[in-house]
């Protein structure tokens, strides 16, 4: 009977680069978050509540990829959008598994950051914008607009 009233604090994950300078400021916009008001606008609004987990220099799994694709904006998507254009990068693999293989041998595979939140299925490829979206997302959902 009183398990509405229990919330679950969003796990936000942060597949982080910090060779990437839109990794780095993924990174201190999602600590900024829980640390301080946010909005910053709003001096007088509360941080973000989230589980926020950093993993470095390390891809997602096939299964994560496979799930991230499923939470991105834009549907039907390849996983080819997961990959950067890098000049090291010669191999374009057509599936998750191929791109997970690729990202573990050749980190500059990948577009950094790939943010994650995980509990409403939202999430950001190598996009600062998309993690501003993820964040309002949780504010909406702290103030009540959602």
């Amino acid at each position: 009977m009183f398990k509405a009233f229990l919330r679950t604090i969003p796990q936000v994950s942060i597949f982080h680069n910090p060779a990437s300078p839109a990794s780095i400021k993924a990174l201190k916009l999602l600590q900024s978050a829980i640390a301080s008001p946010y909005p910053p606008s709003r001096s007088s609004a509360l941080p973000l509540k989230f589980d926020l987990e950093v993993v470095e220099n390390r891809p997602p799994t096939s299964d994560q990829l496979r799930t991230i694709l499923s939470y991105l904006p834009s549907k039907p998507l390849s996983p080819d959008v997961l990959l950067s254009a890098h000049p090291t990068v010669d191999a374009r693999p057509t599936n998750v598994e191929g791109v997970s293989q690729l990202a573990s041998q050749n980190p500059h595979a990948l577009k950094w950051p790939i943010v994650v939140d995980w509990n409403n299925g939202k999430a950001a490829v190598g996009d600062i914008e998309g993690v501003k979206a993820i964040l309002e997302e949780l504010r909406k959902k702290r103030d009540g607009e959602e």
